[in-house]
């Protein structure tokens, strides 16, 4: 059976899971998460991908990043990939891979979503239970959107923005945000979204994206269709 292709709109944030292989870790020490970053801000300019947050977990990543055009995830996301399991192998005399397969994704939109998107990504090593705080985590994007250190690439995206007037004003909303945890809910839609490559937003935004590609772009209802006479 085909594989269903990637939903994927240019400039439509883009959230990604890449899972290390059989759960497996991905990253030993802290040099291979250093390595991930700088590869990842590579290919993001060289690919034409906004980078907007990301954390890297032991077996697993997530990023969320704006495409400038339809294959420019896809095309980072290989690289990355290949440039990344070449230095791991190198590194610990090891062969084959190191990823699950393919990354999932789902498309985000709409302020609601994209900054719940930001938080679920950076809220990750707290679920986790490594650390009590996110700023606690080294391998993430929270420090850079709220301020301290991080990957000097990040690219805010517009709904960031929109959260103040200034650069002091918008990480200090930003991470007011982080104060309350996040609704259950829409962090179960975010799971189901990613997990089967649908469209997160609205109502109107997943009608008007299924009907601009001619495709299903969310979960179908269970159970066999009803018979109609």
């Amino acid at each position: 059976m085909p594989r269903r292709a990637r939903l994927t709109i240019p400039d439509v944030p883009l959230h990604i899971i890449q899972r290390g292989n059989n759960h497996s870790a991905c990253f030993y020490r802290d040099e291979d998460y250093q390595m991930y970053v700088r590869l990842l801000d590579e290919l993001a300019l060289k690919c034409g991908c906004g980078v907007h947050a990301y954390a890297l977990m032991t077996n697993h990543v997530h990023l969320l990043v704006t495409p400038m055009e339809r294959e420019s995830a896809a095309q980072m996301m290989k690289n990355l990939g290949q440039r990344y399991v070449q230095y791991v192998n190198r590194t610990y005399r090891r062969s084959g891979t190191l990823w699950e397969g393919r990354f999932r994704s789902c498309i985000a939109n709409g302020e609601h979503y994209v900054l719940t998107c930001y938080r679920y990504i950076e809220l990750n090593p707290v679920r986790a239970k490594m650390v009590s705080h996110p700023g606690d985590y080294a391998w993430s994007s929270y420090r850079a959107n709220t301020g301290g250190r991080g990957s000097t690439s990040i690219v805010p995206h517009a709904h960031y923005l929109a959260l103040g007037d200034s650069h002091d004003a918008r990480q200090e909303a930003y991470r007011e945000l982080f104060r309350a945890p996040p609704d259950p809910q829409l962090l179960a839609e975010i799971r189901s979204a990613t997990n089967g490559n649908f469209a997160l937003g609205s109502g109107r935004f997943q009608l008007e994206v299924a009907a601009a590609l001619g495709r299903r772009v969310t979960p179908g209802k269970p159970g066999r269709p009803t018979k109609t006479h």
